[in-house]
């Protein structure tokens, strides 16, 4: 059966700021030495078990040329823009649909395209594994990452064995959990029975259109026209019109926590969601003192520091566990354990209409 691979790249990455901005957000920045964006290694990843052709990036109207710009050799008709912004379960419906305009029935990956992995190989073996496991029923399968400390900035699932599958590390989930606090993280960790939630599907479109059928009914009869509409001249008009009547609704909750024949597969690939400014120390190397350093940068008696310059020379003296970022427009300086707070200078500025600087 033909894999082919959705790519959700519509987001604005606003813990990135000043970086990420609402015309230029995170997917497409580069935040590794190799100066890949974010987006390019997404896609160069998949391509051991997807053909290009076959890779679909599904981005806001306002990213359509900067998706083309850092994806050149992409077919154009494969850059899927979202007419307004529905949360994911509209978003992976448009591609489903659009998809099956083209192939009657495929495997469907669903990744964001904001993550890092670290071990490519161990990666793509364990995407062949989903895929086989995909084609074998009306199987829904999710990529779960092994926990390492009780993080609450993400979902989690509850996992239980599957006899059936003991053998091949294929668990069945039991359900999806929430963002937990700081006392529940720490239990889910504890209790071995709990994973990261990646945000990483793998299913054939008959699968999920199916799913769609019978938990978003409303939605699934927009999905229909939608994919009858793909080459016609309408088809602009079709997208917008249904679109707008979507429900905005999470896949996780419109589907996965409804649905039954969902299995995990745990991955241990090095896999980072790449959330804040803190994940840079994670995917970079640091010096000796602990600090990651981009651009013209001078340290004195400064320890544990992430410091991203700009066109100037920064100098940090005396600092500690601290965040630095800086742009033509605007200075970032934050302390480490303030880092998810920076999406409320975002709200301060809407507030101020400095919208230049969102």
């Amino acid at each position: 059966m033909k894999t082919t691979a959705v790519i959700m790249a519509g987001g604005k990455g606003e813990r990135f700021w000043p970086k990420s901005r609402s015309s230029f957000p995170k997917q497409f920045l580069s935040l590794t030495t190799d100066g890949k964006t974010m987006l390019q290694h997404t896609v160069e990843r998949l391509l051991p078990v997807v053909d290009l052709g076959d890779v679909y990036i599904v981005t806001n109207q306002d990213y359509v040329e900067i998706v083309k710009e850092q994806m050149p050799e992409l077919p154009p008709e494969n850059i899927l823009a979202e007419p307004m912004a529905r949360n994911t379960a509209p978003c992976i419906g448009l591609a489903a649909a659009v998809i099956q305009s083209k192939y009657e029935d495929a495997v469907m990956l669903v990744l964001p395209s904001d993550h890092l992995i670290k071990y490519t190989e161990m990666y793509v073996d364990t995407l062949r594994q989903a895929i086989d496991l995909a084609q074998e029923g009306e199987n829904l399968v999710t990529l779960g990452i092994t926990p390492t400390y009780p993080e609450t900035g993400y979902g989690y699932i509850n996992f239980v064995r599957d006899e059936a599958n003991k053998q091949r590390g294929i668990y069945k989930v039991n359900r999806f959990v929430e963002k937990p606090d700081i006392d529940t993280a720490k239990e889910y960790l504890s209790s071995g029975q709990y994973l990261w939630n990646s945000g990483m599907f793998i299913w054939k479109l008959s699968t999920i259109l199916e799913k769609f059928r019978q938990f978003m009914p409303d939605t699934y009869a927009g999905l229909v026209r939608i994919r009858d509409a793909v080459g016609q001249k309408n088809f602009d008009l079709v997208l917008k019109t249904c679109f707008a009547g979507f429900q905005s609704e999470s896949i996780d909750y419109g589907i996965l926590e409804k649905a039954e024949n969902i299995y995990t597969i745990p991955g241990t690939f090095g896999w980072d969601d790449v959330g804040s400014w803190l994940s840079l120390e994670r995917i970079n190397r640091t010096n000796e003192f602990g600090n990651m350093v981009q651009g013209d940068v001078v340290t004195i008696k400064t320890k544990n520091t992430t410091i991203v310059g700009g066109s100037k020379l920064i100098a940090a003296v005396g600092l500690e566990d601290m965040v630095i970022v800086d742009t033509e427009d605007a200075l970032l300086v934050c302390a480490k354990d303030a880092a998810q707070d920076i999406k409320k200078v975002i709200e301060n500025l809407k507030i101020c209409n400095r919208n230049e600087l969102i």
